[in-house]
């Protein structure tokens, strides 16, 4: 893996007052996005693999299909493994992929990994207080981003992404669920939320598409996977030029 260049404006105490990383990220995922020294074994395939229980490829590629060649697509906050640039190879040259992510490190490494495709871009911004190109983008994805935030700010966040759809589009979120009363994961996976993913607890048994008062502008349609352990939520939003 090629080292990021030590920089300080890409450390996370290089935050800005005006832009800093945001409190409950410190705190709870310090170790996750904002330490060099884990960044090599966490942004590995096999790694990201295990902590989904092999079923991160699956959902990557319900994820990227979503999305057709061509379009324009945020993508919410970086994501370790391979997802960004499977994300914009489905685009493709003719399309644009932008990733946001408000922690300088993540940033960097997302800049690396994208370096081979220009049809990617990678930029720092606070999701929680908007999102740029408002309602520019034909679509929007989310993957496994609202666990890791308190309500109120993934409340906030869902916002902003519904907001930056343009009429005709389409916003994907992906993430961990309620899983099954009967699956053999409940337990095991209730202790990992309590020691490594305090926010998630909050999101399971929460209809993502309740969180904000835009989505009545959307269509939505949703489904669980792998015992109920994960959901893919697709919301399209209604073409009122066309409608009018």
């Amino acid at each position: 893996m090629e080292p990021i260049p030590d920089d300080p404006a890409l450390r996370p105490d290089g935050a800005g007052a005006d832009d800093p990383v945001p409190l409950y990220l410190r705190r709870t995922y310090s170790w996750a996005y904002l330490d060099r020294r884990t960044l090599g074994w966490l942004d590995r395939p096999s790694v990201v693999s295990a902590i989904l229980w092999g079923n991160a490829h699956r959902l990557m590629q319900a994820a990227v299909a979503a999305f057709r060649p061509g379009s324009r697509v945020l993508q919410a906050a970086c994501v370790y493994g391979g997802f960004s640039a499977m994300l914009a190879r489905r685009v493709g040259s003719e399309g644009r992929l932008e990733v946001v992510d408000v922690a300088p490190l993540q940033v960097a490494n997302a800049r690396r990994k994208l370096a081979g495709l220009p049809q990617a871009s990678v930029r720092r911004a606070d999701l929680a207080g908007g999102c740029p190109g408002w309602r520019a983008y034909d679509g929007v994805c989310c993957f496994f981003l609202l666990h890791e935030v308190p309500a109120t700010t993934r409340s906030r966040i869902v916002g902003h992404l519904l907001d930056a759809v343009a009429p005709g589009g389409r916003v994907v979120f992906v993430d961990y669920h309620r899983p099954h009363a009967r699956h053999p994961l409940r337990w095991p996976m209730a202790a990992v939320f309590r020691w490594l993913e305090p926010y998630a607890e909050s999101l399971l048994d929460t209809d993502i598409a309740t969180l904000s008062a835009q989505s009545a502008a959307f269509s939505w349609q949703k489904r669980t996977l792998f015992g109920g352990l994960y959901q893919i939520v697709i919301g399209d939003r209604r073409d009122t030029e066309a409608a009018a």
